[in-house]
């Protein structure tokens, strides 16, 4: 997992196209893709998952809407129990106009060593409405970090 972020960072500049340059579903499709590549978790139900949410914040100042495409590992201490989590965030920032800020808040989960499937969870949220109306939106700002949380 040291190397996650480092791995991610790979996977949406695959093809040496700028970051700010790919469209939504390729920006998508890539973070699927890095999310089917498994890392050395722990062995909990919920060690290794992805997210993808949206909605209009203000955490950092002026309100933003913003669509993160998330993973989440769980770290354990030395004796096997939970101890934080590292989050890997491709966090796309949209200014905040009327079509977004209506969409609310969504969020959307899958985890590995599941029953779920994570290419028909990728499908699925292809298939969510909101997707066609954020695609007519360039984003403002396109952040990769890294968080404990």
């Amino acid at each position: 997992m040291d190397r996650a972020e480092e791995r991610l960072q790979h996977e949406l500049s695959r093809g040496q196209q700028p970051l700010a340059e790919l469209d939504l579903d390729e920006i998508r499709l890539r973070f699927v893709y890095f999310g089917s590549q498994r890392f050395d978790t722990a062995d909990t139900p919920d060690a290794d998952g992805l997210l993808i949410q949206y909605g209009t914040h203000a955490f950092e100042g002026p309100p933003v809407f913003t669509l993160d495409l998330a993973r989440q590992f769980e770290i354990n201490d030395a004796s096997g129990e939970h101890d934080h989590y590292i989050q890997l965030h491709c966090e796309l920032r949209y200014e905040p106009v009327p079509r977004l800020r209506v969409l609310g808040h969504f969020e959307s989960w899958f985890f590995h060593d599941t029953d779920d499937e994570l290419g028909a969870w990728a499908d699925s949220l292809g298939r969510q409405e909101f997707w066609p109306i954020v695609r007519n939106f360039h984003p403002q700002e396109i952040r990769v970090y890294q968080e404990q949380v």
